[in-house]
């Protein structure tokens, strides 16, 4: 049997096949490295309609991945699903749309809204532009453009039996994709009017054809909050999927970054874990069971890792320990904050702990826990400002807190006015659904977006991939950055 890496090659593995750019928009997904967890299988069905995913979890790389035939191979062959051999994608709506795409970026959506434009025939002009449709493809302006679909508004209809009748003919599923909706406006109440509209349209291609289809990415936030007013909206949430990432995924994530990384440290990693299935070009695929038993992958993990979080098992075991602590409110991980949790804490053990016995120290660990909340905080004041601007005001304080604590700090800091403001000023992310004034519909709220928790007791408490970066304490807990 080939000799296990020794302790620096596993850290330079770790290093450089979890690499540094773990944003979708700039480490986008590829042969090697395409990973298919169990629980994504029916996001990819041609007929799910509406796709649910938190930052970070696959949306963007899902949806890259779906327009390039090789990568859309992998994935019918790793979910045994054949139909994904037989469909033709294209992207109707994601960032940097311009003259060569067949929709409009950001900047003139939002012109061509002021200008009047009404959101359902924007899309269904966006519609007919994907499917190259010759009459609206001859336009060049894309004001104009929503002019003809307004004025001829036969033609749509028309377009969508053509290229049903086609795609049938042709034994094709012809798919449009939607990615980044949080790029559609500035304005958070015009974003969700626009996807409503694009939700309808979306339901009405899967129930008036047969072979046309609407991929939509979403974010739960925008789902949630988009209106749902209009016929048959009830149908959408019954042909929806949520990208979601156990304990058991993460892990076979990391495994297979590790065994696909092209380097002689992946190639000993590999022989210490079974048969790996070759499929050309660079490509492993793990074992069944470091991929799917977590007894497995928790021992290639103490590996890594050791076993405790400290000297013995008081301060708790690794294989659970880093999994829970990044987890919002809801139990869910994001596989990009997954990722960089464990590249920085390779980063800091070869910094400060670099002649101990495994590759992870238990203590750079427990550090990397502040990079990944910070990133994670980021996010969230990217996503739903409103969310973190209400937790900065309970700094300095301690989980877990009573929801009275959270009214006082609230009220001390003006929060109310503040929210109130960000609605005003039309701010990206324009508000809660509760009113500015309404502090428990606030809790509420942010306990349903999993940035809360709350006890039994009615206390509060605020996941840890939350906390360090807010600056919040916790007795026992991980601590503060002093």
């Amino acid at each position: 049997m080939t000799a296990a890496p020794t302790t620096d090659e596993y850290r330079t593995l770790i290093a450089r096949a979890l690499g540094v750019a773990l944003d979708a928009d700039t480490d986008g997904p590829d042969l090697r490295r395409l990973f298919t967890p169990s629980s994504h299988r029916l996001a990819l069905d041609p007929d799910v309609t509406v796709v649910r995913g938190a930052r970070g979890t696959g949306k963007t790389y899902w949806a890259k991945a779906l327009t390039d035939p090789e990568l859309r191979e992998v994935a019918a062959r790793s979910y045994m699903m054949p139909r994904l051999r037989r469909v033709r994608v294209t992207t109707g709506f994601t960032t940097g749309g311009g003259a060569d795409t067949p929709y409009p970026g950001k900047r003139r959506i939002a012109r061509l809204l002021r200008e009047g434009a009404d959101p359902e025939v924007f899309w269904c002009a966006v519609v007919m532009m994907a499917l190259g449709v010759p009459e609206i493809a001859s336009i060049p302006d894309w004001a104009d453009r929503i002019r003809w679909a307004e004025e001829n508004e036969d033609a749509y209809e028309d377009a969508l039996r053509k290229a049903d009748r086609e795609a049938r003919d042709s034994g094709e599923t012809r798919v449009l994709l939607f990615d980044a909706l949080d790029h559609l406006h500035a304005d958070r109440n015009t974003a969700d009017r626009l996807v409503s509209a694009l939700f309808q349209v979306a339901l009405e291609l899967r129930l008036t054809t047969g072979a046309l289809r609407a991929k939509i990415f979403v974010r739960p936030d925008m789902y949630d909050s988009a209106p749902k007013t209009f016929p048959d909206a009830s149908k959408l949430g019954a042909n929806a999927a949520d990208l979601t990432w156990s304990r058991e995924n993460l892990y076979g994530l990391l495994f297979h970054r590790l065994g696909n990384h092209p380097s002689a440290e992946a190639e000993k990693f590999r022989a210490q874990y079974g048969e790996w299935l070759t499929q050309g070009e660079g490509r492993f695929v793990a074992p069944v069971d470091l991929i799917a038993d977590e007894k497995c992958q928790e021992r290639a993990f103490v590996a890594l890792a050791g076993p405790y979080m400290g000297t013995d098992r008081r301060k708790g075991h690794t294989f659970t320990w880093v999994p829970n602590h990044l987890q919002d409110g809801k139990g869910r991980v994001s596989p990009r904050t997954w990722l960089l949790a464990l590249r920085t804490a390779t980063d800091l053990t070869a910094e400060r702990y670099a002649t101990q016995l495994y590759p992870l120290h238990y203590e750079a660990i427990r550090e990397s826990l502040h990079e990944a909340s910070r990133v994670r905080v980021d996010e969230l004041k990217e996503d739903i400002g409103w969310a973190a601007t209400a937790i900065e005001q309970l700094e300095g304080e301690q989980v877990p807190i009573e929801p009275s604590v959270v009214r006082q700090c609230w009220e001390r800091g003006g929060l109310a006015e503040i929210l109130r403001r960000m609605r005003e000023d039309d701010d990206e992310n324009s508000g809660p659904r509760a009113a500015a004034d309404d502090p428990i519909g606030l809790i509420e709220e942010l306990v349903e977006l999993g940035v809360l928790t709350e006890r039994t007791s009615g206390a509060l408490d605020l996941p840890d991939v939350y906390r360090l970066a807010f600056d919040i304490g916790r007795k026992g807990g991980v601590p503060r950055k002093s």
